[in-house]
C-alpha cells in the first residue's frame, strides 16, 4: 500500500545537503526547498530512511 509521506530537512553542508536533495527527488516531488512530498510503500520509506541516515551528520542535520 502507499504512504504519502512529507519529508523535510535542515542540512548545514552544501553537499550532504544537495546529495539527500537529490535521493528525495527520486522518490517524490520537491514542494519546498527543503521539503518533498513521496509516495512510497513501507518497504521503500524503510530503504529511504536509512539511506538518508547514512548521508546527514546526526550531530548538526536533521530530517524529518
Amino acid at each position: 500500500m502507499a504512504l504519502t509521506v512529507i519529508a523535510a530537512y535542515d542540512v548545514s553542508e552544501d553537499d550532504r545537503r544537495a546529495r539527500l536533495a537529490a535521493l528525495l527527488q527520486t522518490y517524490g516531488d520537491r514542494i519546498q526547498k527543503s521539503v518533498f512530498v513521496i509516495m512510497v510503500d513501507h518497504e521503500e520509506l524503510a530503504q529511504l530512511a536509512d539511506h538518508a541516515g547514512r548521508l546527514v551528520d546526526i550531530e548538526t542535520d536533521s530530517v524529518w
